[in-house]
């Protein structure tokens, strides 16, 4: 049986891999194991470690690191303290290959630890372009890998241009995107009353998270994006930002804003609620990921502002834009003026986990896979 390691820092990661996860630990061939860290294990962003305990998921051991203060400096120690606690991790427990997603210090640090102990390592979402230290990270995940589960065929393209062997580079589809539309979930109406909002008013729903070059504009971003929504007349289901540099300034906006009619701020919303405020939401604005990504498979009209997500390929439902109250209104008006698009996703068609299992199962972990050469 081929033992299959999970690495996990964040509530976004692991919302997005469950339906993967659960697929690796019922296929027969495979045995997983979560190795859980980062945001999971700090109760400030909602102790989501016992999310992944409730789902019944086997947690292998956890990697606790300091995420405080919100600092580019904290970020960057914080890979150093990982990949020590990751090297302790996978030289006890020797899996047969480590899996990450993403573009985050977390998997960075995975990687350079199982490349040094001689475990393959499969990565996710790799290939893709986003601006922001999101990029070079997510595309020195992608060197130090071997075997690529990508998401579109574009991506696939860009990691064979960067040197990958074709026949390692797999188009799998968003892992993140399977479930969604099949998922019961509440009504828009039923959302609306458990928030105290009015279901005949626009609902939007927030995430904002900072990017670590413009960190110290993030709190300004974000408390103007708030008011812009609310003044335009729109009720807010707001989720805190992830612990990266500037997330201070985030937090401090949204506690400024918090007893504003039609606000609510949640520190940590699960993934089966996330999924259903999206999917009922008039508009999702901010700079997460799930706007460029999920939020196509429901047609709900996004409002991306900044650079986060500037290069990502994009479904038709979203709105690019700068943080200024102009584009904020104009934008916020357009989207409401059009209404819902076509629930159509170009990350996949909701089959990723059935996609990744076989690759992570099937393809042979031998001497040549970990003899990495670029090809170009």
């Amino acid at each position: 049986m081929r033992r299959i390691c999970y690495i996990t820092g964040t509530r976004a990661d692991f919302g997005l891999m469950q339906a993967t996860l659960e697929a690796i630990h019922a296929d027969p061939g495979l045995s997983l194991g979560i190795l859980a860290t980062g945001m999971h294990l700090d109760p400030a962003y909602g102790l989501t470690i016992e999310e992944i305990r409730a789902t019944g998921l086997p947690i292998a051991g956890e990697a606790p690191v300091s995420l405080t203060p919100a600092t580019g400096a904290t970020m960057a120690r914080g890979i150093g303290v990982m990949l020590n606690g990751f090297v302790d991790h996978l030289e006890r427990e020797r899996p047969d290959l480590v899996l990450l997603l993403g573009d985050r210090g977390e998997m960075l640090a995975g990687a350079l630890a199982a490349i040094h102990l001689n475990i393959p390592v499969a990565h996710i979402h790799g290939g893709e372009r986003s601006g922001t230290v999101d990029e070079p990270i997510r595309h020195a995940v992608s060197k130090l890998s071997h075997l690529h589960l990508t998401t579109t065929a574009a991506a696939r393209e860009r990691l064979i241009r960067m040197g990958e062997r074709e026949d390692r580079v797999f188009v799998c589809g968003a892992p993140g995107i399977d479930r969604l539309a099949e998922t019961p979930r509440p009504s828009r109406e039923a959302i609306c009353a458990d928030y105290g909002f009015d279901p005949a008013a626009p609902l939007a729903l927030l995430a904002m998270h900072p990017v670590l070059q413009d960190a110290d504009r993030a709190g300004d971003d974000a408390a103007l994006l708030t008011e812009r929504l609310l003044n335009a007349g729109l009720q807010v289901v707001a989720v805190m930002p992830n612990s990266d540099a500037g997330s201070d300034g985030i937090r401090a906006a949204m506690a400024a804003a918090r007893d504003q009619r039609g606000l609510v701020i949640e520190t940590h919303l699960p993934r089966e609620r996330f999924v259903a405020c999206m999917a009922a939401a008039d508009i999702f604005a901010g700079n997460s990921s799930s706007g460029i990504i999920e939020a196509g498979t429901f047609g709900t009209p996004v409002i991306n502002v900044g650079s986060r997500q500037r290069l990502r390929e994009r479904n038709a439902n979203v709105i690019d834009i700068d943080c200024t109250p102009q584009a904020i209104d104009d934008a916020v008006a357009a989207a409401l003026a059009h209404g819902r698009f076509a629930p159509v996703n170009i990350y996949g068609d909701g089959r990723a986990a059935e996609r990744i299992v076989a690759v992570l199962r099937d393809t042979p972990l031998d001497a040549e896979l970990m003899r990495k050469i670029n090809v170009y």
